[in-house]
């Protein structure tokens, strides 16, 4: 009976300890999780904080860039409309020429003329156009650089930029590639003047204009440029 019975404290006596150390290392558990979520989740707060701030800034810089162009915002300009000192803009985006650099990204996603059927082409790119002007998703960008790029060389040079690297290649896929520039540059004449005139000039006559007058006139001079085919 003695004998039973210290086998059977024994045998509670090993129940007992294995319960605390499960308990031990289950709080010990919760205790790690509970500390990296509470470093995850500061780290994140200190992350949005930092982007928040960013962000407010390149707003403030997208509003003042697109309505006085370039030379007309200033770096205290951008800060004094957010809120914030001048020197929180430098150290975010270090110089004016890298905040208007972010401030004017345009990527216009033009269509692969290539893939779509060639009497059309004129017509594509003049929606595209508006859709980048006119549409849900339309950003200051181009409004930045086209209102900058008259006086300014870095407005200037980004604009060249977004032609080189985006304008051409497409009407490039289309026609003698060799001869891709020249008929680049009429498509970029047409649209730029029109974007000018209806959107910075706000000329009365070219604002006036529906989109399907504007699609049946200027989609009908960019098919002739890009494809150099007489509508006529």
């Amino acid at each position: 009976m003695i004998r039973t019975s210290v086998v059977s404290g024994n045998i509670f006596s090993l129940r007992l300890s294995t319960s605390v150390d499960f308990l031990i290392d289950a709080i010990a558990f919760v205790n790690r999780c509970w500390h990296m979520n509470f470093m995850t989740q500061n780290q994140a707060k200190k992350i949005s904080k930092s982007d928040r701030t960013r962000a407010h800034i390149l707003e403030a810089a997208r509003l003042l860039f697109a309505e006085r162009g370039y030379d007309g915002a200033s770096i205290r300009d951008v800060a004094a409309h957010a809120s914030i000192d001048p020197a929180m803009v430098i150290r975010y985006f270090r110089s004016k020429d890298e905040l208007f650099a972010m401030a004017a990204v345009v990527d216009l996603h033009l269509p692969e003329l290539r893939m779509i059927d060639r009497a059309t082409i004129g017509e594509t790119l003049i929606r595209r156009f508006l859709e980048i002007w006119e549409g849900p998703a339309s950003g200051p960008g181009m409004t930045i650089l086209l209102r900058s790029a008259t006086s300014n060389d870095f407005a200037a040079e980004k604009l060249r930029e977004v032609f080189a690297s985006q304008v051409r290649p497409v009407v490039a896929a289309v026609g003698d590639p060799a001869d891709a520039g020249r008929r680049a540059g009429l498509v970029s004449s047409q649209l730029l003047g029109l974007a000018m005139c209806r959107y910075l000039l706000r000329l009365p006559p070219v604002v006036a204009l529906s989109h399907d007058e504007i699609i049946r006139n200027v989609g009908s001079a960019l098919q002739r440029y890009v494809t150099e085919e007489d509508l006529s």
